[in-house]
């Protein structure tokens, strides 16, 4: 996936220019996006504030964490019966 040029916080903040009053297009062409770009961001964004964003990205990483870390047990656990079974 492409990396966005602007940051979750950047986003946020174009976000919000337009829920003050300001119009669309008007944001979309002072930061260079075009609509379908803000819109995209507006339905995975929107309501969010940069604290609330910051605790997102926290959650995703210890997710994924705990993921690998599920991985790894479950290899453990498979390789530990392989063994068992070839001993009985």
């Amino acid at each position: 996936m492409k990396k966005s040029k602007f940051t979750e916080t950047q986003i946020v903040s174009v976000l919000k220019q337009v829920e003050s009053g300001l119009k669309v297009d008007d944001v979309c062409r002072q930061c260079g996006i075009s609509p379908a770009t803000y819109y995209n961001w507006k339905a995975k964004y929107g309501g969010m504030e940069a604290s609330e964003l910051k605790k997102m990205k926290d959650m995703e990483a210890e997710l994924n964490q705990l993921k690998k870390m599920y991985a790894d047990l479950s290899l453990e656990n498979y390789a530990i019966k392989e063994l068992l079974e070839k001993k009985l």
